[in-house]
C-alpha cells in the first residue's frame, strides 16, 4: 500500500465499499456528532467524508485535529446510512471509517478560513495566498484557467498556428506604456526592458518566413493602478499570421476564440460567427464606448434637430456650435419621477452637472393630468425638457427612440467627444438599474475601423491612438495628404460583455510607411532606426503583407468565470499598489548587488507641505 495514499478524495464512489484505503489530505472541516467525529477531508481533488467513532483506535488522536491540519487517514469504504447521502458531492454516496490516523503537517491559528467563502480583507488574502488558494471558488477559478489556456493552444494549433517563444529580455519601445527596465551587470549603464508585448518580435517572425506563429506571453507594463488590469504582468494569446487582410484574422480567430467560450460558457448563449463588425465611430455613437456591452439593448441616437431652435435654450445655445450634438439614452421601463432623480444624484456623484430627461406617460390613464386633457388618448411627455421644447418636438423624439407610456429618455449635449464617456457609462447604469442587460449570453463582436491617431490636448500633439506598427487605411498616400486625424487604421478590437479582450491591427510593412507614420506621431527617422532597427532592417529584405492579434488570457478566464476582479483569476497577483505581499516584493537590492550593476539609489523627492 502506498505510504501515503491509494485513492485521491474525489475518487471513492459506492463500488469501492469493504475496499481498506489510504488517503491524504487537509481536514476541510470537522464536526463533532454526539461523540462521532466527523473530518471532511480535501485535496486538490475533492472532498470525502471521514468517520472516526469512540471504539476507533485513531479516535484518542482524532479530536486533536484542527482545520487545515494535514493527515493521513487509513479505515474501510461504507455506503453512507440510508438517507445521510449527499448528492451535490461526487463522493456523496460513501464515508471512510477511519482505523488509523498519521499527522503530517499541523496548522497554525488561521488568518483566514478555507471552509466558506467569507469576504476578507484583500490584504490579508494577498499575503497569505496560499490558504487563500486553497479556497473552493478560488482554486475552481485556476484550475478554470489552465483549461482555457489548453483549449486556447490546441485550437491554435489545429489551426495551423506554431507555438514560439520570443525573448523576455529584450528593448526599451518609446510608445506604449512604461517599460519595466532591467540593469545590465556587463554593460554598465544600459538597460534591458521586459516586453510590454512581442509585438516586434512576433513580426520578425513573420520576416522570417514562419507564416503562422502565436504563444501564450508574460507581458509586463509599469503603468499606474487600473481597474481592469493587473499591476506589473499579465498574460495574452499572442498571434500573428502572413498574407493576410482583416477578414483572413477575423475566420482565424473565431473558431479559436468562439469555440472556447461555448465550450466553458456553462449554458450560456455565445455570439454565433459571424460576429457583428462595428466601426469605431459607430460604437461611440450608439453606446458611447469602443467595447460596448452588447447584452445592453439601449442604442444611443443623435436627437439634436429636434432640440435646434427649441424652446429648450440650454441646448439651443450649445448647437450654435456646429461641433456640439445632443444624444438621446433611451429607458425603457424607467418611466418614474423617483428613477430620474436617482439618476440625476448619479450623474452629480460622476462630475455631472445631472441629465435631463423626458418622462413618458398615458395621457387618458394618467390622474394627474386628466382635467387638462379629458378624452385626450396618446402618450404624452414630462418634464422641464418637455415643457420647453412643445408636444411635437416631444412626440418626434418618442417615436425615433421607439418609445411608450413608462418609458424615459435622458438627454446629454456638447462636444460628444468630452461627454462620449459619460454617455456610455450613463447608458450601461440605466441598463443595469432597469434589468435590462441579459446575463446569459457571451455577446461578442469586433470593432473596427479605429482613428489612426489622436491629439493629446495635454501635451499638445499628435499620436497614436492605438498600435503604432498597424497600417493606415489608405497606405503611404494618406499620410502624406490626409488630415492625420481623420485617417482611419486596420486595427481591431473583440469586445466581449463591456471589456475589451482583444486587440490587434494589419501591419505596416512599408518602411518609408513606417518612417512617415512616427513622423506624424513627433518621431524622427532617426528614432525609428534606433528604437525599431531590427523590423525596420527586416522591411527593406522583403516584408510580406501580415496581421494579428493578442487576446487578454486573464479577462477572457475572469468573463466565463464569472468574476468581476482580475486577481480572482491570477496565481499570485499583487495588490493595486504593485506590491507582492506574500513574496516582500519590491524590495531594496544590497549594497552588493548594486555595485555589481554599478548603480546607486536616488533619494525620493520629498513630498510638498500642504497648506
Amino acid at each position: 500500500m502506498h505510504r501515503y495514499r491509494t485513492h485521491t478524495c474525489g475518487a471513492l464512489r459506492a463500488s469501492d465499499a469493504g475496499a481498506t484505503v489510504r488517503l491524504s489530505g487537509w481536514c476541510h472541516r470537522i464536526r463533532d456528532h454526539g461523540g462521532v467525529l466527523f473530518v471532511d477531508l480535501r485535496d486538490h481533488y475533492g472532498i470525502t467524508q471521514c468517520v472516526v467513532d469512540p471504539d476507533s483506535p485513531a479516535f484518542k488522536l482524532a479530536e486533536t485535529l484542527r482545520a487545515e491540519w494535514v493527515v493521513r487517514l487509513e479505515g474501510t469504504v461504507r455506503v453512507r446510512p440510508e438517507g445521510t447521502g449527499n448528492a451535490d458531492m461526487p463522493t456523496g454516496a460513501v464515508e471512510l471509517y477511519v482505523r488509523d490516523v498519521e499527522m503530517l503537517g499541523r496548522a497554525d491559528e488561521l488568518p483566514l478560513p478555507v471552509f466558506g467563502e467569507q469576504d476578507y480583507p484583500e490584504e490579508t488574502r494577498l499575503k497569505f495566498r496560499f490558504l487563500d488558494l486553497r479556497r473552493e471558488r478560488l482554486h475552481k477559478n485556476i484550475m478554470l484557467r489552465g483549461q482555457v489556456i489548453d483549449d486556447l493552444r490546441a485550437r491554435m494549433k489545429a489551426g495551423g498556428f506554431n507555438e514560439f517563444q520570443t525573448p523576455i529580455l529584450t528593448a526599451s519601445s518609446p510608445e506604449g506604456a512604461r517599460d519595466f527596465l532591467v540593469p545590465s551587470r556587463i554593460h554598465p549603464g544600459s538597460f534591458y526592458a521586459l516586453p510590454q508585448a512581442p509585438q516586434q518580435y512576433k513580426q520578425l517572425l513573420m520576416m522570417a518566413g514562419f507564416d503562422r506563429y502565436f504563444q501564450v506571453a508574460p507581458c509586463f507594463r509599469d503603468e499606474d493602478p487600473r481597474a481592469d488590469r493587473l499591476p506589473g504582468e499579465f498574460y495574452q494569446l499572442d498571434l500573428e499570421m502572413s498574407f493576410v487582410e482583416q477578414e483572413d484574422v477575423f475566420a482565424a480567430v473565431e473558431p479559436v476564440i468562439g469555440g472556447m467560450f461555448e465550450r466553458f460558457a456553462g449554458g450560456k448563449a455565445v455570439t454565433k460567427a459571424p460576429w457583428p463588425r462595428i466601426p469605431y465611430d459607430e460604437a461611440i455613437r450608439k453606446y458611447g464606448s469602443d467595447k460596448p456591452d452588447l447584452r445592453n439593448p439601449i442604442v444611443m441616437q443623435d436627437v439634436s434637430e429636434h432640440f435646434r431652435g427649441s424652446g429648450f435654450k440650454v441646448f439651443a445655445r450649445l448647437l450654435e456650435d456646429p461641433k456640439n450634438r445632443v444624444w438621446a439614452i433611451p429607458a425603457p421601463g424607467g418611466g418614474q419621477r423617483t428613477f430620474a432623480d436617482r439618476m440625476n444624484a448619479w450623474a452629480q456623484g460622476e462630475g455631472q452637472p445631472g441629465l435631463g430627461y423626458i418622462l413618458f406617460f398615458d395621457r387618458a390613464k394618467d390622474e394627474t393630468t386628466q382635467q387638462q386633457t379629458s378624452g385626450a388618448t396618446g402618450v404624452a411627455g414630462r418634464g422641464p425638457l418637455a415643457n420647453n421644447i412643445g408636444p411635437e418636438r416631444v412626440e418626434a423624439i418618442r417615436a425615433a427612440l421607439g418609445l411608450t407610456a413608462g418609458d424615459s429618455a435622458f438627454f446629454v449635449a456638447g462636444d460628444p467627444a468630452k461627454f462620449a464617456a459619460f454617455a456610455g457609462a450613463a447608458r450601461t447604469k440605466l441598463g443595469e438599474e432597469l434589468k435590462l442587460i441579459d446575463e446569459n449570453r457571451f455577446a461578442l463582436a469586433w470593432i473596427v475601423d479605429f482613428p489612426m491617431f489622436e491629439f493629446n490636448d495635454e501635451d499638445k500633439k499628435i499620436e497614436f491612438s492605438h498600435n503604432p506598427f498597424s497600417m493606415p487605411q489608405g497606405g503611404l498616400e494618406a499620410l502624406n495628404t490626409m488630415d492625420p486625424l481623420t485617417i482611419k487604421a486596420f486595427q481591431y478590437d473583440i469586445a466581449c460583455n463591456g471589456y475589451e479582450i482583444a486587440s490587434g491591427g494589419i501591419r505596416n510593412h512599408r518602411p518609408e510607411a513606417m518612417v512617415k507614420a512616427f513622423e506624424i506621431a513627433g518621431y524622427g527617422e532617426e528614432t525609428v532606426v534606433e528604437r525599431f532597427g531590427g523590423m525596420y532592417r527586416a522591411f527593406h529584405y522583403g516584408a510580406p503583407p501580415h496581421g494579428g492579434m493578442a487576446a487578454g488570457v486573464d479577462r477572457l478566464v475572469m468573463l466565463l468565470a464569472g468574476e468581476k476582479n482580475l486577481r480572482e483569476v491570477a496565481l499570485f497577483p499583487m495588490n493595486q499598489r504593485a506590491e507582492d505581499l506574500l513574496m516582500g516584493a519590491p524590495a531594496p537590492a544590497t549594497p552588493k548587488q548594486m555595485r555589481e550593476l554599478h548603480l546607486r539609489a536616488a533619494p525620493a523627492p520629498e513630498k510638498k507641505a500642504e497648506g
